[in-house]
């Protein structure tokens, strides 16, 4: 039931409801950073991180939108936040945990909006669909060809489940799932250039994945939080478009 929606609000809605469904849940994977950050005892400044991871998507997603460059004014108010904390309570600890969490959420953030809204934003929806086709392939196959033919470990140490040949298997699904979107949905789109968007995409988006996964053996839990029942946090579900959106931001941006 939710894909089905989600490809509405991505594919039908206006531009802006699927800037505000990214941004919503950016501010939930933000707020699960914090969380795992006060985990290990250090106290971020919340209300200045979503200011500041705010400012960074907006003027990563759509630069010049309010007509006033706010990433200064949220800097400026991120060192004034630490400055009133004081010594004795870690504050330049609380900055710079406050700092990664905006620029982990903002700024990558920021690129999947970037998608959606960019010219031509009739294509914008599509783009964000590629995306998705690319890591759902992915994670898709290296599942079943971990399960099947894995035997050597990628990352043990933050991964114990993830297998080479499960990542391999990965990369061909990220393949085949771009080239099954541009064949159906951005023909303008070479061939070629899908099959390495999507071999980049999946690459980056295993990298994502072990990514949070490091934070996660940093701070001791499990899962990231719990915002889909059984299965996780939004963190969870965004550690690999996070990685994988900026190849087609970069891609989409400046080279077509």
């Amino acid at each position: 039931m939710a894909l089905p929606l989600l490809l509405a609000a991505l594919l039908l809605a206006p531009p802006w409801v699927a800037l505000a469904v990214v941004a919503v849940a950016l501010g939930v994977g933000l707020a699960e950073f914090f969380a795992l950050v006060t985990a290990r005892g250090i106290r971020p400044l919340p209300v200045v991180g979503a200011l500041l991871a705010a400012a960074f998507f907006a003027e990563v997603a759509a630069p010049g939108w309010l007509g006033l460059p706010l990433v200064p004014l949220a800097a400026l108010a991120l060192l004034l936040a630490m400055l009133r904390r004081g010594v004795g309570k870690d504050a330049v600890g609380a900055g710079a945990a406050t700092l990664l969490g905006a620029l982990y959420l903002g700024v990558l953030g920021g690129t999947l909006g970037a998608l959606r809204v960019r010219p031509p934003s009739a294509d914008g929806g599509l783009r964000l669909v590629l995306l998705l086709a690319i890591l759902i392939l992915a994670d898709t196959f290296a599942f079943f060809v971990g399960h099947a033919l894995g035997r050597h470990r990628l990352a043990p140490s933050l991964s114990p489940g993830k297998t080479v040949e499960g990542a391999v298997g990965g990369l061909l699904g990220g393949v085949l799932g771009a080239l099954a979107v541009q064949r159906l949905a951005l023909p303008g789109l070479p061939p070629l250039h899908a099959a390495g968007l999507g071999l980049a995409v999946s690459a980056m988006g295993t990298l994502g994945d072990l990514e949070e996964s490091l934070l996660k053996r940093w701070a001791g839990v499990k899962d990231s939080g719990r915002f889909f029942p059984g299965h996780g946090g939004m963190l969870d579900r965004l550690d690999s478009l996070l990685f994988g959106a900026p190849v087609l931001y970069y891609y989409f941006q400046y080279l077509r």
